[in-house]
């Protein structure tokens, strides 16, 4: 298994219409967003507008959570749902999504028929053990508020540890007093 502590350095800021989107990791390698040749994508993203229309992925799933703020969605006009912070949503990429509400968020992009993955929301106090997905071949855990040491890595808030080729059904994580991660999994179908 290989790890890699991954720092804003690491990450690539972009504007969009409604803030800005800051992409932590994109597979395979050199694939580019906006080609939508990607197998997966994980990316935090500000929105600053009280309305905004998420861009349509009709070949991928979306998981979604916000960091801050609380928004409102509705996919293709229907019911709208609200999204508490750390609270993962998963929806078709193809459906027309309307938000309202301001907020910093957490994405995890699946090509769809190519990958499968999850997203996971973490508060940690003191040690545990976070169990990994049976299958996943690549893992990220993001540092959102607090510290936290992961396999002997300390994570700032915003920085992430890269877990590649994983080998192992758990990793240790340490906080003190709290931390609260985001942990996204991916493997190939």
């Amino acid at each position: 298994m290989t790890l890699t502590h991954l720092t804003g350095k690491d990450y690539t800021t972009t504007r969009w219409s409604g803030g800005t989107t800051t992409e932590l990791l994109i597979r395979p390698r050199g694939a580019a967003y906006g080609q939508r040749a990607f197998l997966c994508r994980i990316s935090s993203a500000t929105v600053e507008l009280e309305e905004s229309t998420f861009t349509a992925l009709p070949d991928y799933t979306r998981l979604i959570a916000t960091l801050e703020g609380t928004i409102t969605l509705a996919h293709d006009g229907g019911e709208p749902l609200t999204l508490e912070p750390y609270t993962v949503h998963t929806f078709d990429g193809a459906s027309e999504t309307v938000s309202h509400g301001r907020c910093r968020d957490f994405n995890l992009m699946l090509r769809k028929g190519q990958a499968t993955g999850s997203l996971r929301a973490l508060q940690v106090t003191g040690t545990v053990a976070c169990p990994l997905s049976p299958g996943a071949q690549t893992a990220l855990l993001y540092c959102a508020e607090g510290h936290c040491t992961a396999a002997g890595v300390r994570l700032s808030p915003g920085e992430s540890l890269l877990l590649e080729d994983v080998d192992t059904d758990a990793l240790t994580l340490e906080a003190a007093p709290q931390a609260r991660l985001m942990l996204a999994q991916v493997g190939r179908l």
